[in-house]
């Protein structure tokens, strides 16, 4: 451990340097947003480009699609108002997801502080937990269905990305505030939290993020800390990858095991196959070739995990501050955003430092 929390440092200390004058021609950006900060990105089989924003001022909307870049709230100005029922409004977009089926996922999430658990907005901001996933048909643009989670304890629950399965009906989401993987069936609206409070899922104490000069703590001098953050399903719906962002190794598990209501927690366990280090990652994507894209906040990039299991460099560059939700178009371009969580004011004694405007980026990858 002691050597992997001295390469984390020196990784970080190196690349705050030498990222400061990085430039990647290839990097295009999409869409600026001002002072609105960006989230979730996901990109449909005809390469709509869908982007989510948390509730955090200023706040215009929840989700929106990329036209032309600019945005424009989706599907309808009434589901992106500020208030409203919580059934017929977003309340705190967390994530979204295309599914093969060109189906959006909306994973609306606002966690109880009671769980302390950092979004991936880093704030820390609900009294009570409010959780829904929307179903948005694209051709349509009409909402068809939502899932309430009414069986999970959403005094501790931390909702935060989501991938689903269109062949087992299931959909998968990373549960930092239980520490555990939250296995929903998509037919009865029912869910089974998986590998709770296991060394798979949960943080590792020893690793605190360090970014230009200074470690990511709060004001009361508590790190920034998430358990199971990000994850990542193949195209095949065959596997699943999942890691926490406080440790720079990467897991997976066969999904028809995550199915399996046979199995005990040790038995599921043992499913789970290690891959080794990869990086400090906010979110996970996979494309059709099998590659799992990989955000790398440390030295302001993007990577991949090959299916032969090497670590690959996409694009590095000054602008990728803490990198974020990412899509994989059907034009070969890897589509995502720059949240720049480290330089919020909650890490840095109340002071904004974020980059303005915020932006979602892509590059050319297939």
């Amino acid at each position: 451990m002691l050597k992997n929390l001295i390469f984390i440092y020196v990784t970080m200390m190196s690349f705050h340097v030498f990222a400061q004058e990085m430039k990647d021609p290839r990097l295009e950006v999409v869409a600026s947003f001002g002072k609105s900060q960006p989230i979730g990105v996901s990109v449909s089989g005809d390469n709509r480009v869908f982007v989510s924003f948390p509730r955090r001022e200023p706040y215009a909307m929840g989700l929106s699609e990329i036209i032309d870049g600019e945005r424009r709230p989706y599907p309808d100005v009434d589901w992106n108002a500020k208030e409203g029922v919580p059934d017929d409004h977003f309340v705190n977009v967390q994530d979204i997801y295309v599914d093969t089926d060109d189906q959006l996922w909306v994973l609306d999430s606002k966690p109880s502080s009671a769980g302390s658990v950092f979004g991936k907005d880093g704030s820390e901001e609900s009294v009570q937990g409010q959780f829904k996933l929307v179903q948005i048909d694209l051709e349509s643009n009409k909402v068809i269905r939502q899932y309430a989670f009414n069986d999970l304890d959403k005094a501790k629950s931390g909702l935060n990305d989501v991938r689903v399965d269109t062949d087992k009906k299931l959909a998968y989401l990373s549960d930092p505030g239980q520490a555990a993987i939250v296995v929903l069936d998509l037919e009865t609206g029912t869910t089974r939290s998986l590998l709770a409070e296991s060394s798979f899922t949960k943080a590792d104490p020893h690793v605190v993020l360090h970014y230009e000069g200074h470690e990511m703590r709060d004001k009361d001098g508590n790190p920034f800390r998430s358990n199971v953050n990000g994850i990542a399903l193949t195209k095949d719906n065959k596997y699943f990858y999942f890691k926490p962002i406080n440790t720079p190794k990467l897991y997976r598990i066969e999904t028809s095991y995550l199915a399996d209501h046979a199995l005990t927690d040790e038995q599921l366990k043992a499913k789970v196959e290690d891959l080794g280090e990869t990086a400090v990652t906010h979110g996970l994507v996979a494309d059709v070739q099998g590659n799992i894209y990989l955000t790398s906040s440390l030295d302001y990039s993007i990577k991949r995990y090959t299916p032969d299991g090497k670590i690959e460099t996409v694009v590095q560059d000054s602008r990728l501050i803490w990198p974020d939700s990412l899509g994989v178009g059907s034009d070969g371009y890897l589509y995502f955003s720059c949240a720049q969580v480290n330089r919020l004011p909650q890490w840095n004694d109340g002071e904004d430092k974020a980059t303005y405007p915020y932006a979602v980026y892509r590059v050319k990858v297939l």
